[in-house]
């Protein structure tokens, strides 16, 4: 396979930081996809498709690139929370949620339409919350404002004292990107982040 153009489909910066841990070199293509959940849409099928559709929105503009897209949608019960936006919203999430199990569904997908790849995968992380009192949520959300996580739990600061417990087989994925399964996907895809580069011919 040619050396392909790697393409990150999302505009977050949790999934920027984590992609760049790879050392390869990508680009940030923000994928414009309508986000709200189809009637009667479970929660991980909800992450999954708007996963793959991110990444298949912005593929279409660059038929040779590899494009990763990905999404994450916490589950209260069957019950997609999402992200709050605002104080209110996170506060009411975090109150429904002390005590609880919640699980996170990620998904990533990785598309390259000239080579016909197409495949997404689902890392779910089951968390326990504190029985967290109101000065604590108040005090955590004031310091952190996490409005732009799903679920207001942005574990990879403050957020992690929110929590009881963690349950994963991909450690990254409760921050917005399973790195797992971005390298088993994006090696299936013909990149691989520990392949030695090959050598540049002199002109």
């Amino acid at each position: 396979m040619p050396d392909r153009r790697l393409v990150l489909a999302s505009t977050s910066r949790y999934r920027r930081d984590l992609l760049a841990r790879l050392r390869l070199p990508f680009d940030v293509v923000s994928p414009e996809v309508d986000e709200k959940a189809r009637d009667g849409e479970l929660p991980l099928a909800l992450a999954s498709r708007l996963a793959l559709e991110k990444a298949e929105v912005v593929a279409a503009g660059d038929s040779e690139a590899v494009v990763v897209g990905s999404d994450q949608v916490a589950d209260l019960d069957g019950v997609a929370i999402g992200k709050p936006g605002d104080h209110a919203r996170a506060t009411a999430q975090l109150r429904a949620m002390r005590g609880r199990r919640i699980v996170f569904h990620t998904a990533v997908a990785v598309v390259c339409r000239a080579s016909g790849f197409r495949a997404v995968e689902i890392a779910s992380v089951g968390v326990r919350f504190r029985d967290l009192g109101d000065t604590e949520i108040e005090r955590y959300l004031r310091l952190e404002q996490p409005y732009d996580c799903a679920g207001s739990a942005k574990a990879e600061t403050l957020g992690i004292a929110l929590l009881a417990s963690i349950d994963s087989d991909d450690p990254t994925a409760l921050i917005g990107l399973p790195l797992i399964r971005t390298c088993e996907l994006l090696r299936r895809a013909g990149i691989d982040p520990l392949a030695e580069p090959e050598p540049v011919s002199a002109p």
